[in-house]
């Protein structure tokens, strides 16, 4: 995700940081960069112009040019100009109707990944303590209705059913009727799209817009087509009057442009963003959070809602009694593993953290986990709660088990034991704290 565009401005921000001063020479080769990257990264021409305009006129203040650190000054610019441009300070929040059920109907063209955005919402909501219901509203694709059934039932929500026989209208208006006689409290549409907008596909969505009367009318937009994305949402906006976009397939999307683009031009904001195939892949977009990601400062709030999502309060409470006795053990250590790999590919993982945004899939060695899962499941559980067990014959038993050395268990063996003796000095830092947490562990 950005990868090309956080690679090129972190370039430009590490030249301008050794500056002592800065002049408007300098200013303007920065400024310069910033254009070029940001061209580069396939956002819109407009766009590009209204943001170094911006951060032109702010960046020739006296109160820039004289601070003892105008580098830092022109950064924090930057980076106020792109959360304004993504639309900070908007809530991703649904609009919700005033009598249940809340209707949102999920549009864009075809292979826009609006089926399973629509799967991935509900489960978003369910997450949240909504009782959602997916209405499969697209009759043209073929096996559209029974992919939404799947994907929808994968991830544990109710889908109406139907043999596609009927119009998209009569199927809303049956499926709104099974939603309100069995109590469901939000409503999911997913509508037909076409390779192209045509009078035809909108006079549809717009006689559902009118039966439904949605609260939220969400244009899905597939990031990894850039600026054809950004044109789309423009002419779904000016025939619909869209409220919202949802961002897909960011994960692919290595340049970033229609992400930084689309706002400015539908001047709605983005909601949600899906980054990832699963359909826990998917979360409410935040502007300052994915400004940070883009200038490699990390996103440890999302990593923290995240853990949240898949760790659960009562183990939590326990590993962290554990570590306070040191009784950390392979077992935990094993438990621990599982849960990252519960919240995503390791990479979506890892960028979220400080000076990391840059790291690709292909730079992690994500069979090194398999590996060690598998040297953990060949240990006998006394082994595993008490690794001082751990003698040559029975490393040699593991090696043989797990299809690993006897070397690669000692470096195993090792950096468990580093780790405890990390964990234990935590632990004395924390004394003195209110409650005595320890980050991560316990809310």
């Amino acid at each position: 995700m950005f990868e090309s565009l956080s690679e090129r401005i972190q370039g430009v921000f590490k030249k301008l940081s050794g500056q002592g001063r800065i002049n408007e020479t300098v200013l303007k080769q920065t400024l310069r960069e910033v254009r070029l990257a940001l061209l580069e990264a396939d956002v819109h021409v407009d766009v590009v112009k209204s943001l170094v305009a911006a951060v032109r006129s702010k960046a020739l203040g006296e109160e820039v040019l004289k601070s003892l650190s105008p580098g830092q000054q022109v950064i924090k610019i930057v980076r106020q100009e792109l959360e304004t441009l993504l639309g900070a300070g908007e809530p991703a929040q649904l609009l919700q109707a005033s009598r249940p059920p809340t209707v949102i109907l999920l549009v864009g063209l075809q292979g826009s990944g609006k089926t399973t955005t629509t799967a991935k919402l509900g489960a978003w909501l369910k997450r949240k303590g909504r009782y959602p219901y997916l209405v499969p509203a697209d009759i043209y694709r073929p096996a559209a209705i029974a992919q939404l059934v799947r994907v929808g039932e994968d991830a544990g929500l109710k889908v109406y059913e139907h043999d596609g026989s009927s119009t998209p209208l009569e199927i809303a208006r049956a499926g709104m009727r099974e939603a309100r006689k069995s109590g469901f409290d939000t409503v999911l549409v997913d509508t037909a799209g076409r390779l192209h907008i045509d009078d035809a596909l909108m006079d549809e969505l717009r006689s559902l817009k009118q039966e439904l009367e949605p609260s939220e009318l969400l244009f899905v937009a597939d990031s990894m087509t850039g600026q054809d994305a950004v044109r789309s949402a423009g002419e779904f906006h000016r025939a619909l009057e869209i409220t919202g976009v949802v961002l897909t397939k960011l994960d692919g999307d290595a340049r970033g442009g229609a992400a930084l683009s689309i706002r400015h031009v539908t001047g709605v904001p983005i909601k949600f963003a899906g980054t990832g195939e699963t359909t826990d892949a998917f979360e409410a977009f935040h502007a300052d959070r994915m400004v940070g990601r883009i200038l490699g400062m990390g996103d440890v709030l999302s990593l923290i809602e995240k853990a949240e999502e898949v760790v659960d309060e009562a183990q939590a409470k326990q590993l962290e009694r554990k570590l306070r006795k040191n009784e950390f053990s392979l077992e935990d250590f094993r438990d621990q593993i599982k849960t990252i790999r519960r919240m995503g590919p390791l990479s979506s993982v890892v960028q979220m953290l400080p000076g990391m945004s840059n790291v690709r899939e292909s730079d992690l060695d994500s069979k090194a986990i398999v590996r060690v899962l598998a040297v953990i499941d060949s240990m006998t559980p006394r082994e595993r709660l008490n690794p001082r067990l751990l003698n040559s014959s029975r490393k040699k038993r593991i090696a043989r088990g797990s299809g690993q050395s006897v070397q690669q268990i000692n470096r195993l063996l090792k950096q468990f034991s580093q780790m405890k003796r990390m964990m234990k000095s935590m632990k004395n830092m924390g004394k003195g704290g209110k409650g005595g947490r320890l980050p991560f562990f316990g809310r």
